[in-house]
């Protein structure tokens, strides 16, 4: 019995030596494989392949929008013809050498018209105009330049301005003139619309060249 068992104890003793040297393998084997077996997991994605019928999608519920044509900015508007009890179109023209003073009056005019319920078609500026005031020496016949003065000029456009109100108008806007600044006002025509751009010596040259 003795000898039995001891047989059946080193058989024993032999299978747990064999198991533990192959148990670090069996352990680290899946260590290795599990990120990869992970990351499969999570990156198949099955779910995509399955009909969602627009769950989560609100672009098709809202209104699509129509593109506007862009207008000519540079498109004459008709001109207002006058009445027995409103003037037509009417251009109030500010023009002086200081552009602060300027700006600020027209700015002022715009306002006032605003309160008083004047319908103001157009607030716009005009081109520069650049002046050289010459000089001629007291002994010689050269002329130099001795100050060189820019005019700045701006236009508020009236519509439809009612014939009594106009004294009232033009009474609070002489009171408050300031200096050095000019006021005028008159009928708004074509030739003023054309005004407004600057002319180009070139471009004609080469339209007459094209038209020859």
């Amino acid at each position: 019995m003795n000898f039995v068992f001891r047989k059946l104890q080193a058989s024993f003793t032999q299978q747990a030596f064999v198991f533990s040297q192959t148990l670090p393998v069996c352990r680290a084997a899946p260590s290795v494989q599990c990120p990869t077996w992970g990351a499969a997991f999570v990156n198949e994605r099955q779910h995509h392949s399955m009909p969602t019928h627009e769950i989560g999608r609100w672009k098709h519920l809202m209104k699509k929008r129509v593109q506007k044509k862009k207008k000519d900015r540079f498109q004459m508007k008709p001109i207002v013809a006058s009445t027995d009890s409103a003037y037509g179109t009417l251009n109030v023209q500010v023009s002086g050498y200081d552009m602060a003073l300027v700006e600020h009056y027209t700015q002022y005019i715009h306002n006032l018209c605003n309160r008083l319920g004047i319908n103001v078609g157009l607030c716009y500026a005009l081109p520069t105009k650049t002046m050289e005031v010459m000089l001629m020496q007291e002994k010689g016949t050269k002329m130099y330049v001795d100050a060189v003065l820019k005019t700045h000029e701006r236009v508020v456009q009236l519509r439809s301005l009612d014939t009594m109100l106009c004294p009232i108008l033009m009474d609070v806007v002489l009171k408050n003139q300031p200096e050095g600044v000019k006021l005028s006002v008159k009928e708004f025509t074509e030739e003023d619309f054309k005004g407004r751009f600057k002319e180009r010596p070139e471009m004609r040259e080469l339209m007459s060249q094209i038209n020859y």
